[in-house]
């Protein structure tokens, strides 16, 4: 009988061998070509066959070494990070981007359970004053930087 030592591994290797399953699937009506003419469908191929192929590695290593079980799975986080991309779309335009920064930081700290509110002030800030710096005058890209801009 086939023991699963290391049940983490294998739902990883499940999930990859799905992704690539469903590349596969979906790059079917692409034109492959050859590796001299390569078609439109060869680099999506080639990836799920890699991706496949490491789901397979990792689920036979799931029956060969100890690791840890899978953990219960957590609501929480799921919905604080799909509330911050949410909240990104509607408040870009209306407060800026350093402001949005900040706040789906101090929001986004809250997919954890421990949260420590002045280490998550401090990373807002930082974080804001990097995406502005970064996006806004690094990049020039035409977002609002700052509130009423």
């Amino acid at each position: 009988m086939v023991r699963v030592r290391s049940p983490q591994d294998l739902g990883a290797g499940a999930v990859f061998v799905t992704i690539g399953a469903a590349g596969l699937y979906f790059g079917q009506d692409l034109a492959f070509g050859s590796s001299a003419r390569m078609g439109p469908g060869y680099f999506p191929t080639i990836l799920s066959y890699l991706i496949i192929a490491i789901g397979l590695v990792l689920a036979v290593k799931s029956l060969a070494t100890d690791g840890p079980p899978i953990e219960r799975f957590s609501f929480r986080p799921l919905f604080a990070i799909l509330a911050a991309i949410l909240a990104f779309g509607f408040l870009i335009e209306r407060i800026g981007l350093a402001l949005t920064a900040a706040v789906l930081t101090v929001g986004s700290a809250y997919a954890r359970r421990d949260v420590n509110l002045k280490e998550t002030l401090l990373l807002a800030a930082g974080l804001a004053l990097f995406v502005v710096g970064v996006f806004v005058y690094g990049l020039t890209q035409p977002l609002p930087a700052w509130w009423g801009r």
